[in-house]
């Protein structure tokens, strides 16, 4: 496993309230370059607000998120998406009358919606993506015979084709089967050795002690203890954070 020892993303301090409730409360992590971070916890842990200030859609927080090591402040989505940072959500954000192309390039098609799109050159990048992803399937087609695990790799390739080095994957395999969950865990493992970095939120801890270099426990809102580093992984002790 390919890990770059200098944080490519650290977070300080982070708290978040919502009225009578406290989210995270001083919550911090440091994500390796080219590496792969675990998110782990129960339900109502923390781990989906995290993951909405990182992309900036929760803008408002206290605690310092450093990039690059520059400290960096996202007011929303799209500051993330410029930063370099994309999440593919448990729900697909896929538009099923739009060809497979289109779904990779949805923003460039929708910033272009007034001028006519030669579509030749989409296809031809298109081809890049999806092969980075091990997609086999022509950008041509339609998403109509597209596996749930094959519609989670298209989403992964639109990150990979908006440039993303920082990629968020929500509870992944929650709704695809044993071989498509291997498959994502292979092509995580080859686009980590190509310098990309992930943070793999996960219910299912034989895949996080597959696939993750780092794991951080959230439980009610905070840091359950030391962020554990392979291999000093262990499962109970992860369970009784």
């Amino acid at each position: 496993m390919s890990v770059n020892s200098s944080p490519i993303l650290e977070l300080r301090n982070i708290s978040k309230s919502f009225p009578g409730v406290k989210a995270l409360d001083n919550v911090s992590l440091a994500i390796d370059g080219s590496s792969v971070m675990a998110l782990v916890g129960e339900n109502g842990a923390g781990k989906s607000t995290l993951i909405k200030i990182i992309t900036g859609v929760y803008p408002t927080y206290e605690g310092t998120m450093l990039l690059y090591g520059q400290k960096v402040k996202f007011n929303n989505p799209r500051d993330a998406f410029n930063a370099g940072i994309s999440v593919v959500h448990q729900e697909r954000n896929l538009i099923d009358t739009f060809t497979i192309a289109e779904n990779i390039f949805l923003e460039r098609i929708t910033d272009r919606a007034t001028r006519r799109i030669n579509m030749k050159p989409l296809y031809e990048e298109a081809e890049k993506y999806l092969d980075m992803v091990g997609l086999k399937v022509s950008p041509k087609d339609g998403l109509a015979n597209l596996k749930a695990g094959q519609k989670q790799l298209l989403e992964i390739a639109r990150a990979l084709s908006r440039d993303a080095k920082i990629i968020m994957l929500d509870e992944p395999t929650a709704s695809t089967s044993i071989k498509e969950s291997e498959e994502l865990l292979e092509i995580i493992d080859r686009l980590r050795s190509q310098g990309y970095t992930f943070i793999y939120v996960s219910h299912k801890l034989e895949e996080v002690f597959r696939i993750a270099d780092k794991i951080c426990v959230l439980r009610d809102g905070k840091n359950a203890g030391e962020i554990m580093s392979r291999p000093d992984f262990d499962r109970d002790t992860v369970i009784k954070q």
